[in-house]
């Protein structure tokens, strides 16, 4: 389909492509990478290393746009971020070098199965977001603690409970991030809600300031490789910036429901998704955030 299409004509639909996923991965906090590769591979025939290769540029041009507005509405709490940052790099560097000792049938499987389990439990947590407006728990650590303002309720103070166990899951969310191809943003913001019981959309904002830092080192990898083709990674990014910066409105205007229902729904699809690439149906798995 690229031989066939003007340059413009390519340009033009790259750009809108990257404009909706950049807009839907932005309004869930993990980026539009997880949707981009698929549909780039898809809608455009583009070869699937040129398709992930423009996508991580994309997700760090995601991060970098809609950070700014998610910092200023005090959704994203840097401090945690900074925290949680370190041990999803290091799980990503521990990624790749175990890659290709797995077979990607078995790890497509894996991740579908955590995808469904992150699912149930952003289901579980539905009308806990106010649960942390009560007094500190016993583990929580008064230095990650924030508060951010709600549309609805007003000002939510939160408390960062299991620090630990978030950070576990986290070194894990880096290691099948670099395993599978694909961003941990889908993997952060369920094991940011459930581990360290977090209000939906500051785990979505915090993720959305955390994964350009991964997105940046896995580009550099793909660049030196030769699989960034900028007059493809340009109209990427340019679509995904504008999307980002418009998903990030839509994060601090939704409610916590609604935005948790949109995000168990994403869950659910991208489960299937992996699900079929598991045994054999398809392969759209790869790349980003």
């Amino acid at each position: 389909m690229i031989g066939a299409m003007p340059d413009i004509g390519l340009s033009l639909l790259l750009f809108a492509i990257a404009l909706a996923c950049g807009a839907l991965g932005g309004a869930l906090g993990m980026a539009g990478g997880i949707f981009l590769v698929p549909a780039l591979t898809i809608l455009t025939g583009l070869p699937l290393h040129t398709a992930i290769g423009a996508s991580l540029v994309a997700v760090i041009a995601c991060s970098c746009s809609s950070a700014p507005s998610l910092l200023e509405a005090r959704m994203a709490n840097i401090r945690l971020a900074v925290v949680l940052e370190v041990a999803t790099t290091l799980g990503a560097l521990t990624g790749v070098l175990i890659t290709g000792i797995l077979p990607t049938t078995a790890l497509s499987a894996l991740f579908a199965l955590v995808l469904a389990v992150s699912a149930f439990q952003v289901q579980r947590r539905r009308g806990q977001d106010l649960a942390a407006a009560l007094p500190a728990p016993a583990r929580s650590f008064p230095g990650l603690s924030s508060s951010y303002p709600d549309p609805e309720r007003g000002e939510i103070a939160y408390h960062v409970d299991r620090l630990s166990f978030g950070v576990v899951l986290m070194y894990g969310a880096g290691v099948l991030s670099a395993l599978l191809g694909i961003g941990s943003g889908v993997l952060k913001i369920p094991a940011m809600d459930s581990a360290l019981r977090l209000p939906i959309k500051v785990s979505s904002a915090t993720s959305n300031v955390m994964i350009g830092v991964t997105g940046a080192a896995s580009a550099g990898i793909y660049f030196l490789r030769g699989d960034i083709d900028a007059p493809i990674a340009g109209p990427v990014a340019l679509g995904s910036v504008f999307g980002a910066i418009l998903g990030a409105r839509l994060l601090v205007r939704f409610s916590n429901e609604r935005s948790r229902t949109l995000l168990i729904g994403v869950l659910l699809l991208l489960a299937a998704v992996m699900a079929t690439d598991a045994i054999g149906i398809g392969s759209l798995a790869g790349g980003g955030g």
